[in-house]
């Protein structure tokens, strides 16, 4: 067998970065086996394994402070029969824990991804909740996400999902005149705290996305679901029944409008202020975005989702009185 190159600084401490994991995962290799699976010689692997036992985790000044903040192995093992065995790993093994907020931070978004149907509805969520109350580092308290208004009509969506079924219901479109739809469920999605319900219109017949506050008179069919398995149009896609709108802001505020501008037209004039023109499924939805700016974005048209936004901001100024 030809002789290994000498290892350079950076080749050993390239190894040594690998090596513990290595022997951690092995629990007992030989010298041999190690020093074939990282191409160096029995020698050098010796060497770099011994070299383990002055590495460690640095105390508060700099240097260690005790033998167990050090790697070590089985010194009998190495010298009479050539077998590696870790046997202190400095807390590489250990996991960090939870505080108890965390946990219940944690709690409380999966309570809240358990709600959404035919996503949250198994047994995964039920153990990954109990995992993270086990893990934590305290108790944590005890997490309450509250009922919204359209619980029920999830937990509909949810067993059409669940039996293949579709849905009817009836629905009211800004500025339209209530429809009855039946519909084949595909996804439910939560967008700024409202829940949009995608599925496959029976009468449309395409893919179409309705607001869930804006469905009535919500029941289970015995129509078996046919298009289950459309691809659902991404959330903010463009179609035929969109509105065109424009909205008006200061260009500092376009990086808060996020996905809002992922396919807007935006121009900006020279006193910094941009106009952009893009396509939305519900004028209403843009009232929370005009809102949460406080101010900074102005809708210009359609004269409906102005007012409707206005409107909004009244309405929520006049509980303060």
């Amino acid at each position: 067998m030809s002789a290994r190159r000498p290892l350079i600084a950076t080749d050993r401490a390239a190894i040594l970065l690998q090596l513990v994991p290595y022997l951690i995962g092995k629990g007992e290799v030989s010298i041999e086996e190690a020093a074939d699976e990282f191409d160096v010689s029995p020698d050098q692997m010796r060497s770099m394994v011994e070299k383990l036992t002055v590495i460690g985790l640095p105390g508060e000044r700099g240097y260690w402070q005790m033998a167990n903040d050090l790697f070590d192995i089985d010194w009998d093992l190495l010298d009479e029969r050539g077998l590696i065995v870790i046997t202190n790993s400095v807390g590489l093994e250990r996991s960090p824990k939870l505080t108890a907020r965390e946990a219940a931070a944690l709690l409380a978004g999966l309570q809240l991804a358990r709600s959404i149907p035919g996503v949250g509805d198994t047994d995964l969520y039920a153990g990954l909740l109990a995992k993270l109350a086990r893990g934590a580092s305290a108790t944590p308290a005890d997490v309450i996400v509250a009922p919204a208004p359209v619980d029920e009509a999830r937990d509909i969506v949810s067993a059409a999902v669940r039996d293949g079924v579709a849905l009817s219901f009836t629905y009211k479109a800004p500025d339209a005149a209530p429809t009855t739809r039946t519909v084949d469920p595909v996804k439910v999605h939560i967008a700024n705290g409202q829940w949009y319900l995608q599925g496959w219109c029976h009468l449309r017949e395409a893919m179409r996305t309705f607001h869930l506050d804006r469905v009535s008179e919500l029941r289970l069919t015995d129509i078996p679901i046919t298009h289950g398995g459309e691809p659902a149009p991404g959330w903010f896609e463009t179609s035929a029944d969109d509105v065109v709108v424009r909205v008006r802001f200061p260009s500092a505020v376009g990086p808060l409008l996020g996905d809002y501008l992922d396919r807007a037209d935006v121009t900006t004039d020279d006193d910094g202020v941009s106009i952009a023109t893009m396509r939305v499924a519900d004028e209403l939805s843009l009232r929370r975005l005009a809102a949460r700016r406080g101010g900074a974005v102005e809708i210009l048209e359609p004269a409906g989702a102005r007012q409707a936004a206005a409107d909004w901001a009244a309405a929520g100024l006049a509980q303060y009185r």
